[in-house]
C-alpha cells in the first residue's frame, strides 16, 4: 500500500520511460515519502500486441465488418502468419531474444503488408553486420502494418507514441474532448482501466498525480480520471507535467474539475508536497492547509489558481536523483521506425533521461516560450552532483546510456560533466541538445566524445542569417557549419532541427535555406535533420508581441487550453506547400543522393533559383589557425604515456641528444622526435596534463614554467611535434 501512485497514461514511448514520475519520486524519496509510480502506456502496448488480444481484435474486426481497404483485408487473410511470431517478436524487441533477429532478417519469414512498400535500402541503412538493427526495422515495419488494422479496424484514435492526439491538440474548448469522454470506452480504453484497477486495488493510494506530457496523453489522462472517480470516489486526482504547464495556464471549464482536483503548473516538487499534505490531512491544524503553490482547484463552485504558499521552490541540488523503481525496465521495447542513426536514438534503446540544467542558459529564441519558468529561470547542476545521479541510476537500472532532455545544454556545463566522468573513469553514452554557438570548439568536441557523447542535436532553424538575427537565435550559418564540422570530425553525430515559414520569411529565404543545407549534408558534416513549419505559441515572444513581427494572430475565446496560436502572416505565403518537398529532399540527402539535382525538381510548383554560392558552406569551413590562446585556457592529455628511446647525433661536429616518443592511441601508433631537454620537459608535464588530475593546468602555467629554462613557448607550442600531439588527444580548453 502507498499513499501516492504516480501515473503516466498511454501513450509516450515505447523503448523508455518517461522521465517525469522519476523525477517526482526521486525528490519524495528525499521527503521519506514512498510512493509507487508506474507507465501505463507500455503496459498496455505489451497487453494489447500479445497473440492472445491480438486474435480477439482479428475477430472483433470480422464480425463487425470493419475491414474495408485491401491493405487490411490482405493482413487479416495472413492473420495467422501475423499471430504466430507475435509474441516472440515482443520479446526481441525487448532484447530477450537476440538469436531470433537471424529469422526475421529472411525474406519470407515476417508477412508483409504496406508499411514494407518504403523499404529503405537495407544494404545503406545497416550494412552487411547490422544484424540486430537490420531485424529491429523490419520488425517495427511488421508490427506497424498491425497498427495500421487497428486504427482502421477498431480504435482510429491509436497511435504508438500517443492516443487521441487530435483532441489535445490546441483544444481551446472543453467540448470536444468531455463529448467523447461520455462515449463508450474503447478496446483500448477497457485495457488501461483493467490494468489500472489492478493497481489501485493493490496499492490503495490516497492520491494519484497523473503527468501528462503530450497532447497524446491527454485523453487516457482524462478517462483513468473519469474511472477513478467513478469507482474510487474517495481518491483525489492531481494533473501536472509539460502539456498543462503550456497549454492549460488559463483553464476555467469547470467540467475539467469533474475530473481532476487539482492542476499543477511549472516544477512540481512543491506543488505535489503541498497537494498530499492536504490531502492527508486537511485540517486547520496542518501548517500546509489551503496553501498552495500555483496549482488550480474547485473552491465555491469555481475555477480558482492558488499560489498562496510563501515557500520558495527546491533548488537543484536538493530535488534528489530520479528514481526508475517500479517501472517495467526490462520490458520496454526498442523499435527502429525509419533507417536513420539519428532518429533510431529515440526509439531504440533504454535511456536514463536527465537534465544538466534547469531552464535554457540562453532564453531569447522568439519562437521559443521562454516567459514560461520551465525555461525563464535558468538553474544549473554541479558536475560532481550530476555524475553522482548518474552513477546511482547506472547501479539502479543497470544502463550506462544517457539523454540529457534540457532545452540547451550549457557548454561550460558540458565540458565539466565531460572532465568529471574520465576523472571518474566511468563508461558511459550519452546524448544532448545545444546550440551550436562557438564555444564548441573542436577540441571541446573531442573532449565531449572522450567522455561518451555520441551524438547532438541542436537548432539550425531557418538557415538564413536574417531570420536568424530575427529568431534571435545567436548563431550565424557560418559558425553552425564550424561547429557541425568539429562535432562530426569528433565522431558524435549531429542532428538538426529546421525550420520553414517563420514570420516575414520569403519564398526565396526558403530555397536558399534549402540549398544551406544541401550542402551542410553534402560536405559531410550534418548527418539527419528534421522539418518543421513555424507554429506561433501565446507565450513566445512572437505570440506575446505579434504585430512586432508582422503577422495577425487569431485568437479564440479560452476555456481550456491554450499554446498553439492561429495566425495571418503580413507575406501572404502558403509555406505548407513546400512541407513535401522540403522533406522529400531532406529524406534524400540523409541518404547521400540527390545532391546533384536542381532545387526545381523537389517541388510540383515554380521555384526560384538560389541566391546561395555552390561554394559557400565550403568556403565556411576553411582552415582557422588560431594563434591567440587565452592564458587562462586549460591543457589536457586525453591519451598515454609514451615509450622513449634516446639518441645522440652528430652533424657538421655538433652533438645534439634526441628523444624519440612513441605513443599508441587506439587505432594506431605515432612517434615525436624533440631535442633531450624538451623532450624531458614535456614527459615531466604530459602526466600532470592528464584529466584524472584535480587540478588542471593552465596554457599560462606551462608557458611560465617553460620559459624558466628555455626561450620562446610559443616557438615550441607550434611546433611539428606539438601539432602532432594535438592531432591525437592534446586539447586546448
Amino acid at each position: 500500500m502507498k499513499d501516492m501512485l504516480l501515473l503516466t497514461p498511454p501513450f509516450t514511448q515505447l523503448n523508455t520511460p518517461y522521465p517525469a514520475t522519476a523525477y517526482l519520486k526521486g525528490f519524495l524519496k528525499t521527503k521519506h515519502v514512498d510512493a509507487f509510480q508506474m507507465d501505463l502506456g507500455i503496459e498496455v502496448i505489451l497487453e494489447l500486441f500479445s497473440k492472445k488480444t491480438f486474435r480477439r481484435l482479428f475477430d472483433i474486426a470480422f464480425e463487425t465488418d470493419a475491414i474495408v481497404s485491401e491493405n487490411c483485408e490482405r493482413i487479416y487473410a495472413l492473420k495467422e502468419h501475423y499471430l504466430q511470431p507475435l509474441d516472440e517478436v515482443i520479446r526481441f524487441f525487448q532484447g530477450k531474444n537476440p538469436t531470433f533477429a537471424r529469422q526475421i532478417c529472411t525474406d519470407n519469414f515476417l508477412p508483409r503488408s504496406s508499411r514494407f512498400d518504403q523499404l529503405d535500402d537495407m544494404d545503406w541503412a545497416f550494412g552487411s553486420m547490422g544484424m540486430q538493427d537490420k531485424a529491429k526495422h523490419i520488425a517495427t515495419l511488421y508490427l506497424e502494418d498491425l497498427s495500421d488494422f487497428i486504427i482502421e479496424c477498431i480504435d482510429d484514435n491509436f497511435g504508438f507514441s500517443r492516443y487521441a492526439e487530435r483532441l489535445g491538440q490546441s483544444a481551446n474548448s472543453f467540448d470536444e474532448i468531455y463529448a467523447q469522454l461520455q462515449m463508450p470506452t474503447t478496446f483500448i480504453d477497457d485495457i488501461t482501466l483493467k490494468i489500472l484497477d489492478g493497481r489501485l486495488k493493490l496499492e490503495q493510494p490516497k492520491l494519484v498525480c497523473v503527468s501528462v506530457p503530450f497532447p497524446g496523453n491527454l485523453y487516457s489522462a482524462f478517462r483513468c480520471a473519469q474511472y477513478i472517480k467513478a469507482n474510487y470516489p474517495e481518491i483525489k486526482i492531481a494533473m501536472g507535467g509539460g502539456f498543462p504547464n503550456t497549454e492549460l495556464r488559463s483553464v476555467s471549464d469547470v467540467r475539467v474539475f469533474e475530473f481532476f482536483d487539482f492542476i499543477t503548473l511549472d516544477d512540481g516538487e512543491l506543488p505535489i508536497e503541498l497537494v498530499r499534505s492536504n490531502v492527508l490531512d486537511p485540517t486547520p491544524e496542518n501548517l500546509d492547509y489551503r496553501l498552495f503553490k500555483r496549482t488550480f482547484l474547485m473552491e465555491k463552485g469555481e475555477v480558482t489558481y492558488n499560489n498562496t504558499s510563501a515557500r520558495a521552490d527546491y533548488k537543484q541540488a536538493e530535488v534528489g536523483t530520479p528514481d526508475y523503481s517500479d517501472l517495467f525496465l526490462k520490458d520496454y521495447i526498442s523499435v527502429i521506425e525509419i533507417a536513420n542513426p539519428m532518429h533510431s536514438l529515440w526509439s531504440d534503446g533504454r535511456w536514463n533521461k536527465l537534465t544538466m540544467a534547469h531552464g535554457c542558459y540562453w532564453g531569447k529564441c522568439t519562437f521559443c516560450d521562454i516567459s514560461l519558468d520551465y525555461i525563464k529561470i535558468y538553474q544549473p547542476v554541479a558536475a560532481k552532483l550530476l555524475v553522482n545521479r548518474m552513477e546511482q541510476l547506472i547501479a539502479q537500472t543497470g544502463e550506462t546510456g544517457f539523454h540529457f532532455v534540457d532545452e540547451a545544454a550549457p557548454p561550460a556545463l558540458m565540458k565539466a560533466m565531460a572532465f568529471e566522468i574520465i576523472k571518474r573513469k566511468i563508461t558511459v553514452t550519452w546524448w544532448a541538445n545545444i546550440r551550436f554557438e562557438k564555444n564548441f570548439t573542436r577540441d571541446l568536441c573531442l573532449l565531449l566524445k572522450a567522455s561518451g557523447c555520441i551524438a547532438i542535436s541542436g537548432g539550425l532553424e531557418v538557415a538564413s542569417d536574417r531570420l536568424l538575427k530575427l529568431i534571435e537565435k545567436g548563431v550565424t550559418v557560418e559558425q553552425v557549419a564550424q561547429v557541425t564540422r568539429n562535432l562530426t570530425e569528433a565522431n558524435i553525430m549531429v542532428h538538426s532541427y529546421l525550420m520553414y515559414g517563420y514570420p516575414t520569411q520569403t519564398v526565396q529565404e526558403t530555397v536558399d535555406s534549402l540549398e544551406m543545407v544541401r550542402q551542410l549534408f553534402e560536405m559531410g558534416i550534418l548527418q539527419s535533420g528534421f522539418w518543421h513549419q513555424f507554429a506561433l505559441t501565446a507565450h513566445s515572444p512572437i505570440g506575446l508581441n505579434p504585430s512586432e513581427y508582422g503577422i495577425t494572430p487569431h485568437y479564440n475565446d479560452i476555456t481550456f487550453a491554450n499554446n498553439d496560436v492561429d495566425f495571418k502572416d503580413k507575406t501572404g505565403i502558403d509555406h505548407s506547400k513546400f512541407s513535401f518537398g522540403l522533406k522529400k529532399s531532406l529524406f534524400n540527402f540523409m541518404h547521400g543522393i540527390g545532391f546533384d539535382m536542381p532545387l526545381q525538381d523537389w517541388f510540383d510548383f515554380k521555384i526560384p533559383k538560389t541566391q546561395i554560392k555552390s561554394d559557400l558552406i565550403q568556403a565556411y569551413l576553411a582552415p582557422e589557425f588560431n594563434f591567440d590562446i587565452k592564458p587562462s585556457a586549460k591543457i589536457i592529455w586525453l591519451g598515454g604515456m609514451p615509450l622513449i628511446t634516446e639518441q645522440v647525433k652528430t652533424k657538421r661536429g655538433i652533438t645534439r641528444q634526441q628523444l624519440t616518443l612513441s605513443f599508441h592511441d587506439i587505432t594506431e601508433s605515432f612517434n615525436i622526435t624533440m631535442e633531450k631537454e624538451e623532450g624531458e620537459w614535456l614527459l615531466n608535464f604530459l602526466e600532470q596534463l592528464m584529466p584524472d588530475k584535480e587540478k588542471q593546468l593552465t596554457f599560462s602555467h606551462l608557458k611560465k614554467d617553460f620559459e624558466t629554462r628555455f626561450e620562446d613557448f610559443e616557438l615550441f607550442w607550434f611546433s611539428k611535434p606539438i601539432k602532432v600531439l594535438k592531432d591525437h588527444g592534446l586539447l586546448v580548453l
